[in-house]
């Protein structure tokens, strides 16, 4: 039990000042209710209409690709960073290689996503086969 002691009062100190800040606040701050203070908040304007809108699914499909690149494309900086060290030991050129590898698999990835239509803000729905009968391939 003499292990935990130290984990159990740290747990204890944690949760006393969550609760403790809570329970200042609740007794410091101004309460001063009003109509427009209680009234949904979007940006400055009055809300006009419900909550319940309906989004188009392009909004998550643009951003999830932009999501994959960027993450993808931010994990080559460290490499850049350190590369001059590389050439520096003689491993500069397989280092280079990879890069240029995992650059190659991202325009990969960026042309089929524009191939499948992911990037057209308006998708079309042709099928190939219409596509192939006119002659547009």
């Amino acid at each position: 039990m003499d292990v935990y002691l130290p984990i159990f009062l740290l747990i204890f100190i944690a949760l006393l000042i969550i609760f403790g800040a809570l329970i200042l606040s609740y007794l410091i701050r101004p309460s001063n209710p009003s109509l427009i203070k209680q009234t949904a908040y979007e940006c400055g304007e009055l809300p006009v209409g419900t909550a319940w809108a309906n989004f188009n699914v392009r909004f998550y499909v643009v951003a999830l690709v932009f999501i994959i690149f960027d993450v993808e494309s931010a994990l080559m900086f460290p490499v850049v960073a350190v590369y001059k060290r590389f050439l520096q030991l003689g491993s500069g050129g397989a280092v280079l290689l990879s890069l240029l590898v995992f650059i190659g698999v991202l325009i990969q990835g960026v042309i089929y996503c524009w191939r499948k239509g992911d990037l057209d803000w308006i998708k079309s729905y042709r099928t190939s086969s219409d596509v192939r009968a006119k002659g547009l391939k």
